[in-house]
Parts: structure tokens; sequence; C-alpha cells
């Protein structure tokens, strides 16, 4: 509908006189937008004002101008000229009747554009260190990312998901050695879990299937593994210091393919366990991504083959470093360091160089707050490296506080006293961690108010909108039961008896959808998404209340072609609501 004012404004201008508007103006995006008073019509623009000076006219007589010149269209029903000169259209009751329409004609499809008539995606998210299971946090980071990704392969692209597995360096060097002392362990050994190791239990299962695996092959004594090492922290040494020593100690005792075979099981264990949590809350990816694949490739042979080539990189102190500061970072980055060991940023450089050679035009990076350093730094890489930086976007969430009562959990990995993912999903549900995650925006710390999450009341939002769903098919069986039937022909034949202004408003609000998809696509803004949701539920729950105050307004009445109108305008309504609970990642219920 918005499109159709938009072509509308189009064909005016290309109507006006050559020396009235530059062909340059004309060809402006058109700006539209919805009304916040229905007084004010349906769609207003401020076309005139914003090309009045070009046009060398006051705005209200361009307005004139451009009305006057506007094609004739069954969708617009007048149009006036108000204040300075906005131009207001209001819509036809046909123009909502054709679109309550095309949402039944269309179902599932109604608000999507074509596919692949935008950009190619690639979408990352999550991408948490494969060193323990997820938490509440990576939940808001799935929830988002998936989300955002439906949202936009609405919009019309094509979206790739991806997940960027962390399994190289010195945090997999540490949840091995981990293991390894928990398998240690299992078998008699007197070794304790270094102070800097990864405490929680989710490492028992895998030390226990290491040893199921393998039996005793990794089995050293204590006296083997102990012997000469630094004091830990509790015995008044340095943690860091000490698990340095057992690391390099587990591979001097086991050789680089005895600790490559821990590693290995060790990140598989892990992988594996991060994948089902989100696969159970139904978030999938296209991609599983090794770090370590970027070295095997070649991938970060070629993003320093391509800085050196430029002239952006120079040997200092024995190190090779790339001229960030040049390309708006504020220092220098070390690429590889003096012992040829590449850095953390060289590895992602070189992904994301990678993504590029595998022909998206858009990459987006779903991360932490705390990684607000790293947007500059990337793109200057890509600039480096002959790629757009603007092809970046990194979308920053904040944190989640969770809150069982007044409490705050910590989320202290290592201690491994966090609340998991899993936890929290099996304690409310996949619908309301969907849901909850995306309710604020992702720029905004999100307060997870568990016991509201779990009501089955109406102040719970997903309960609300699920209910709006379910209450449809309620009317649905309620016809079934009574020995009635829908007559969906005569229902849409009929829909100009939907005069009621509850009637009117949820028309009006169902017919939102496909620009609401469009600006929370385009804005990267989910949220915008749920609070749509829940003006339409609120609409349809007012609609389908009136015929608690007046008989003649109920949806089962003895006028046949009223009835099925009515009924024809909740089946689009619960389209609409089903379509936008399905971009979330949440279900919608027949039944509450």
């Amino acid at each position: 509908m918005k499109a159709t004012i938009e072509r509308l404004i189009g064909a005016a201008l290309a109507a006006l006189p050559d020396d009235c508007l530059s062909a340059e103006a004309r060809a402006l995006p058109q700006e539209v937008e919805r009304t916040r008073d229905a007084g004010h019509g349906d769609y207003a623009s401020n076309v005139a004002m914003r090309h009045a000076k070009a046009a060398r006219r006051n705005p209200r007589q361009l307005a004139e101008t451009i009305v006057a010149a506007l094609p004739a269209d069954p969708s617009v029903a007048k149009v006036e000229i108000a204040g300075p000169g906005f131009i207001n259209f209001y819509l036809s009751d046909a123009a909502y009747h054709a679109e309550i329409n095309a949402v039944l004609d269309r179902a599932s499809e109604y608000g999507r554009r074509p596919s692949g008539s935008g950009e190619k995606v690639l979408l990352e998210f999550v991408s948490a260190n494969p060193t323990g299971p997820l938490h509440v946090g990576h939940g808001r980071h799935a929830a988002y990312g998936a989300a955002l990704a439906n949202l936009l392969s609405a919009a019309g692209h094509s979206v790739h998901r991806e997940y960027y597995i962390n399994d190289a360096g010195r945090q997999v060097d540490i949840l091995t050695v981990s293991v390894w002392t928990r398998y240690l362990e299992r078998l008699g050994e007197a070794v304790t879990l270094p102070a800097n190791g990864y405490k929680g239990e989710y490492l028992l299962p895998i030390a226990a299937a290491l040893e199921a695996e393998h039996s005793h092959k990794f089995r050293r004594s204590a006296e083997e593994v102990l012997a000469d090492l630094p004091a830990d922290e509790p015995e008044g040494g340095d943690k860091e210091i000490y698990i340095d020593a057992l690391i390099a100690r587990m591979r001097s005792l086991l050789g680089d393919a005895g600790f490559q075979a821990v590693v290995d099981h060790s990140l598989a264990g892990m992988v594996a366990d991060i994948r089902g949590d989100l696969a159970e809350m139904g978030v999938t990816f296209d991609r599983w991504y090794s770090e370590r694949s970027l070295a095997t490739s070649g991938a970060i042979d070629e993003a320093l083959r391509r800085l050196e080539q430029a002239g952006h990189t120079y040997r200092k102190d024995g190190a090779l470093w790339f001229r960030a500061s040049a390309f708006g970072d504020d220092e220098d980055r070390v690429v590889e360091r003096e012992n040829g060991v590449r850095t953390y940023f060289a590895s992602d450089i070189a992904y994301h160089l990678d993504k590029r050679l595998r022909g998206f035009d858009r990459l987006i990076d779903v991360l932490g707050a705390d990684h607000h350093g790293y947007v500059a730094r990337v793109r200057g890489g890509l600039a480096a490296m002959g790629e757009p930086p603007e092809s970046l976007e990194v979308m920053l969430l904040q944190l989640v506080n969770l809150y069982r009562g007044d409490v705050k959990v910590a989320m202290g990995k290592r201690e491994g006293n966090f609340v998991t993912l899993r936890q929290l999903r099996h304690e409310v549900g996949n619908d309301a961690c969907r849901f909850y995650f995306v309710m604020r925006s992702h720029d905004q710390t999100l307060d997870f108010d568990l016991e509201l999450a779990k009501s089955r009341s109406t102040e719970n939002p997903v309960y609300y909108i699920q209910y709006a769903h379910a209450r449809v098919a309620s009317v649905l069986r309620q016809l079934t039961d009574r020995g009635l039937s829908h007559d969906a022909a005569r229902g849409r034949a009929s829909l100009d008896r939907l005069v009621h202004p509850h009637e009117r408003r949820l028309m009006v609000a169902m017919t939102r959808y496909p620009e609401v998809i469009a600006l929370a696509a385009a804005t990267r803004s989910v949220h915008t998404l749920v609070n749509y949701l829940r003006d339409l539920a609120n609409e349809f729950h007012g609609a389908y209340s009136m015929g608690n105050e007046n008989p003649d307004m109920r949806v089962i009445v003895d006028d046949e072609p009223t009835r099925d109108a009515r009924v024809a305008l909740f089946m689009a309504a619960r389209q609409v609501l089903r379509n936008g609970l399905s971009i979330l990642g949440v279900s919608a219920p027949d039944s509450m």
C-alpha cells in the first residue's frame, strides 16, 4: 500500500513541467510515512516541502501542483494538503479489502519480497568460544541473529548463516589441559584441576568419553605430570605461569599427535554440545567455520600477501605489523609475531577477506558490546586489502541481566557457576527465550524477567500474541461445533460489511506488516517487529471483544455474509501474526 502511494507521487512528479523540477530531484526516493493520527489520513508525504526550494515555489503551491498531477487510483479515496505543505492520502475501503485478499492469497509469503532481490549477505552470529556451554548472553545473540537472518530473507536478501569456531589459540589449550586433568582424575591420578582451568562440571562427560574411546592411552602418572612444575595460585604461585607450564608438560608427555588428539576430542565434545543446544532452540547455521582452517587453506597467507603487496605492513622488533592507524584504528597491529605465529587479528582480517572472496556483498557480525574497537580495526583491514570497508556491519549486543527474584546470577565460565542457555530454555521454554531476547533493541541492556516469561497471562507479551492466534482457531472450532461452515468466497465478497472502528483499526494494523518487515530489516531492529506484533494482537483482541459488549458485533452471527467477512478478517490477522512469529522463531499455537 505504501508502494502504491510512492508510485503515484513519482508519476505526479514525472508529469510536472520541465522548468518546475530537475530530473535529479524527480529521481529521488519518495518519503511516505504512515500518519500517527487517522484524522490526517493513512499516509503523508513531505515531498512538496523537500522540493520547494529547487522548484522555486511556496511548499503549499507546489503541493497543489503535485496533487493536481496525481493519477486517479481506486486505492485512494481523497487527498488533502495540510500545514506547511504535507500531502495526506486517505485510502479507500476497497484498498484495505484488496490487502486482506492479498494476505489470504499469499499466506506465508505475505510481506516477503522476492528471494534474491536484495544483497547477498553473510550473517555471522553467536560464535562463542567452544570452551563451555552457552550461557544466557549467548542466547540473546542466537535469538537476535536468527531473527535478523529471517528478517533479511523476508526483505529479499540471500542470507548465509555462519558460526565461527574459535578452535585455535591459548583458550583451546586451556580447555584441553582441563579435560586431560579431569581424565587423569577419573583414572585415579592425584592431579588437581589448575586454578586457571575450566572448572564446570560440563567437562566431566567429555573426560569420560575420552576414557571410553582411548582407555589409558593418555594416562600419565601424577609424578610425571607434576614434577618440577611451578606453584599454582593456591600454593602462592602465579596461575598463568602454572597453566602454561602444565600445557607444555602435557605436550611433552603426549607428543604433538597425542596432544592434538585430546584437543580434537575436547573441541568436538564442546562444539557438539553448542550445536545441539542451538538446534533445540531452533537456531541453525549453513556453515560452522573453523578458525584453524584459515591457516591450512592459505587464507591468512593471502591476507598478509595483500597487505604487504599494497605496502601496508612493516617489520619492527622482528614482528610484522599492519599500519592499522592509517585506516582509522587507534594504533598499528601485529599480524605476525617474531616467532612466526600469526595473531588473532591476522585471522580476523583473513576471515573477512575470505567472506568477500566467497561473493558476499554485505558482511554482518553480531558481537558483544565489548568488541566496539573491533569495527574500525577490521574495516581498516578490509580497506587495506582492497575491499570496501563499508561492506562490514557490526551489531553490538548489550548484556542480559537474568533476574531470579532480586539476585543476578554470576556468569563466570571458568568457575562454572553460571546459568546455561539450556537451563533457561528448559525453565521458561523456547518461545519465551526467543521472544524475550529480542524484545528490546539490541543496543540496550536486557533485563530478563523469569516469572513474567513463565506466566500464562496477558501481561506476558509472548502469551498475549500467541493467544490472539489461538483465538482465531477457537472461532473456527466454534463454527464446526455449531454445525456451521465458513464460505471463503462469500467472506471475501462481503468485506464491505466490516464497518466498525475496531474492524477498521485491525485492517489498518495488519496491512502495516510489509512496511514493518522492510523497516526492521533495513535498520536491523528485530524489536520493531516485536512491537508491531504486540500492537496487532492488541487490535485483534479489541475487535474480538466487541461481542462481549454487543451481541451483534460477535464474529459468529446469524447474518452469513457478515459472519463470513469477520471470519475472513480474523483469518487474515491470524496469518499475519503467524508470519511475524515465524520470523522471530516463536510458535503460533492453535490452543493455549
